[in-house]
């Protein structure tokens, strides 16, 4: 048997307890697969005590009050809880008022950088209270960004993480810290290598927590294998392309998987009908149930596409809003699910107005319950992305049955194979450029293929069969922990 790793899993949100995003999904399912291959893992994110309720969640105060020197003068206080994922698989909560308890959001302070320079040195302050002997240090996207540079720069962590190895992951390349980088002036950029200001001195909010994490982790890994390819590319590199490129012998892709107990078709409490790839006919009570709570015409047979993601340049969502326009002539109903950007949203408010039978609205914040239940009543899922490093939606709409409408870009690439209809293969409709030409020729092909109601069968049977599960990309991160281990 190969050695029993010991595993640390640092991220700014974790579900079920906090989340904003797929990162939540990620931190969440990745250690306890891990866990389950037989590898001693734990858990690191920052307590939100406005989010996050202790008592419910059974979570217990194991250090209070502690001193963490952030450099030789400043020091903050902080409180360590420790809850549980699943059984054997500890999390730890990062609690500090100023900086977190009192927020009643994740993100959106004026001084996120301070924030989360605070949560990583505690994060490794808490490790060597535990005197966790850790094989590895995995960091989860910019908020993470710091702990790959203390680790290769500040002697304090030498003893109790003194052969850790840092693995990386972007998850997002556009959010390098806690503003928009490409508004930092020149004469304000982070070059990754200096000493780290003090928190109180205002160029602490420069700080690149990506550049410092991709200049000193052992390993950087993305979320595709396609995006992986696509950083390295002055269109998607997000002006760290260069240094990316630098690093490319220690730069990898490995696409995310989804939790198949937590989206299950099979037994999932939230749909009207459950269903299997055996039995893809009990769709259509999932999809008149939709119909009628958000009023559109109940009719079985006439194509319903859904789309949930935030509602932004990114996810395509001004292509969707521009084929809108000549939605008169398309034969489907439409759900859109999210929320986000107020031009757009209120962009679609307008469309929905003049075609309210053939399109519903829908606030990701009051409606999330209902999520599984769109993919499970929908025929086709929508996410004409303008970049996705990976993307989970479109893996659980095709658990559900739901077949994806995408780009082809970053994730949504590796994961969806165009439809070939003379050979009946592919588990989806694909489009190469970001345009609403494209994207409304995949919708009419995919309408086409609705038509023939075998052929569209075998397609639905296909992607319920499809292995996104976690077992493989967790195997793979394993690879990727020992290459970091031999060096």
């Amino acid at each position: 048997m190969s050695k029993k790793l010991k595993i640390v899993s640092i991220a700014s949100e974790v579900a079920p307890f906090s989340k904003t995003g797929g990162l939540a999904d990620v931190a969440r399912s990745l250690p306890k697969a891990l866990k389950r291959l037989g590898h001693d893992v734990i858990v690191i994110t920052p307590m939100y005590g406005k989010i996050i309720d202790k008592k419910k969640n059974d979570l217990k105060l194991i250090f209070s009050d502690v001193k963490v020197y952030l450099n030789s003068t400043e020091t903050v206080q902080v409180n360590f809880w420790k809850g549980y994922l699943m059984e054997g698989l500890p999390i730890y909560f990062i609690e500090n008022k100023k900086y977190f308890s009192q927020r009643k959001s994740i993100y959106g302070s004026t001084h996120e950088n301070a924030r989360f320079l605070i949560f990583d040195v505690s994060a490794l302050k808490l490790i060597s209270l535990l005197k966790y002997e850790a094989d590895i240090v995995h960091c989860h996207d910019w908020q993470t960004g710091l702990i790959p540079f203390y680790l290769k720069t500040d002697f304090r962590y030498s003893k109790t993480l003194s052969k850790a190895k840092t693995i990386f992951t972007i998850h997002n390349l556009v959010f390098q810290f806690g503003r928009n980088w490409w508004e930092v002036p020149q004469d304000k950029k982070d070059f990754g290598r200096k000493r780290l200001p003090h928190i109180s001195d205002p160029d602490v909010e420069y700080l690149n927590f990506v550049k410092r994490a991709i200049l000193s982790a052992d390993i950087i890994n993305t979320v595709s294998e396609q995006y992986r390819e696509e950083i390295m590319t002055k269109n998607f590199g997000q002006d760290l392309h260069r240094i990316l490129k630098n690093r490319e012998g220690r730069l990898f892709g490995i696409v995310n998987g989804i939790d198949y107990k937590a989206y299950n078709p099979q037994n999932d409490p939230a749909l009207i009908s459950n269903f299997t790839h055996k039995k893809v006919h009990r769709k259509k009570l999932n999809k008149e149930y939709l119909q009628k709570k958000f009023g559109l015409p109940i009719n079985r047979d006439i194509p319903l596409i859904c789309a949930t993601s935030r509602v932004a340049y990114q996810k395509g969502t001004e292509l969707i809003i521009k084929i809108f326009e000549h939605l008169s002539s398309i034969n489907a109903q439409f759900i859109i699910m999210g929320d986000g950007d107020k031009g757009y949203l209120s962009k679609l408010k307008k469309i929905k107005q003049n075609y309210p039978k053939k399109l519903a609205l829908l606030s990701f914040s009051d409606n999330h319950k209902d999520e599984t239940l769109l993919y499970a009543g929908s025929d086709f899922f929508l996410l004409p992305s303008h970049h996705e490093p990976c993307g989970l939606n479109q893996m659980i709409a095709m658990r559900y049955g739901a077949v994806p409408i995408v780009r082809k870009v970053g994730g949504l690439h590796d994961t969806v194979k165009n439809y070939n209809a003379e050979k009946n293969t592919g588990t989806g409709f694909v489009f190469e450029k970001f345009n609403e030409i494209f994207l409304y020729e995949a919708i009419m092909r995919a309408l086409e293929l609705r038509k023939n109601s075998k052929a569209f069968r075998d397609m639905v049977v296909r992607i319920m069969q499809e292995s996104n599960s976690w077992e493989i990309p967790a195997k793979k991160y394993l690879a990727l922990f020992k290459k970091a281990m031999r060096g």
